[in-house]
């Protein structure tokens, strides 16, 4: 006989991973075909399907047997379709009100990320002394005082390690500018 839904979500509430597996393996198709008639499109149903699922052994914990187990369930997928559809409005909306501005802000985005891999890149030519020594001023913050107690030398020396490490981000720049 199988076990009830309700039994089920119970225990998965409390942790137990086979009754978590059981229950979606049963309701599956079930979230996937409302999240279809709600949203109208096969690839946002398994999107939104996906993050149900996803979300479920958390939204498993507010669960209250006051209601059925799949009446609860349905609540679940009609309210993750509204945010969905709220989400997918203000985007929407921010693309027709907003369009060059996003594009814009999304080039900076790409802009910064490519600088974030050069200097990853052009760290890692660096020896580990340098590379410490920007880590803890830049990356942490810290002041030049702060890093030399922290690494055991000097402030000058932190001083002079950040000056040497901009002479070697230069060099490195102009090389590969004139490649």
């Amino acid at each position: 006989m199988d076990t009830p839904d309700e039994t089920l979500a119970s225990a998965a509430a409390e942790g137990d991973r086979a009754a978590f597996a059981t229950l979606v393996a049963r309701h599956y198709d079930r979230i996937f075909g409302l999240a279809w008639r709600l949203s109208g499109n096969r690839s946002d149903a398994e999107d939104l399907a996906q993050d149900i699922c996803a979300a479920l052994p958390v939204k498993l914990r507010n669960w209250r047997s006051e209601a059925r187990f799949t009446t609860w369930l349905y609540r679940v997928v009609v309210n993750a379709a509204h945010d969905q559809r709220r989400r997918q409005a203000t985007r929407s909306k921010a693309a027709e009100g907003w369009g060059d501005w996003e594009l814009a802000r999304q080039d900076e985005i790409e802009t910064g990320r490519e600088a974030e891999i050069w200097l990853h890149q052009a760290m890692a030519q660096l020896s580990s002394e340098l590379r410490d020594t920007v880590a803890l001023v830049l990356g942490e913050e810290m002041t030049q005082a702060q890093a030399g107690e922290v690494l055991g030398v000097t402030e000058g020396t932190i001083s002079w390690r950040m000056s040497e490490v901009k002479k070697r981000l230069r060099v490195i720049a102009a090389r590969e500018v004139g490649k």
